[in-house]
């Protein structure tokens, strides 16, 4: 299951990380950096699979790091945008973010019964759960960039994605260090 959630969210990288290229969109940029950070993420899950507690916990370091870096390079990119403005074309930003809803529900239905397993899926079931708000945010810009015909609604969809990895990213580091302090 690991692998086929890995193996969606490196594909949906490549295609929405070009999308958001072309789209000139801050919004579904912010979504591809997502499935980067979360093909990342399923590959040392995979790793930690099997593995004892503190293996697992010292991998859910990791994928709170690649999610708090993925949110920084939205943040990024966002400081390159307001230097280098481009209008995003509703279009592109609205179907590509309906065929990331499509794959991250996929995703999500895959992971759903693992998400209490242990800290390891539940952290798995975090970046899962973020992609779907992520898909549904990037919507919504799409329409408010068409309905005000302005890049703005985009820009402030993609401050808050970021600050969703964020938040998210420190959460996971959290639990993380709990658990390496509770079996250390």
């Amino acid at each position: 299951m690991l692998k086929a959630v890995l193996v969606i969210n490196a594909i949906a990288f490549v295609v929405m990380v070009g999308a958001a290229m072309a789209s000139h969109s801050s919004a579904l940029l912010s979504d591809s950096f997502d499935y980067l950070g979360d093909a990342l993420t399923y590959l040392v899950s995979l790793w930690a699979v099997g593995r004892s507690a503190l293996a697992k916990a010292h991998v859910a370091r990791i994928k709170g790091g690649l999610i708090v870096a993925a949110g920084l390079l939205v943040l990024a990119q966002l400081g390159w945008r307001f230097w280098h403005p481009a209008e995003p074309l509703f279009t592109w930003m609205g179907g590509f973010s309906l065929l990331g809803l499509a794959a991250n529900g996929l995703c999500l239905m895959l992971l759903r019964r693992h998400r209490n397993d242990d800290l390891n899926m539940a952290s798995v079931w975090i970046c899962s759960r973020n992609d779907i708000a992520a898909n549904l945010s990037v919507l919504l810009a799409a329409v408010g960039v068409w309905m005000f015909d302005a890049a703005w609604p985009d820009r402030l969809v993609a401050l808050g994605l970021a600050l969703l990895l964020l938040h998210s990213g420190l959460g996971v580091l959290r639990r993380a260090s709990h658990a390496v302090q509770g079996t250390g």
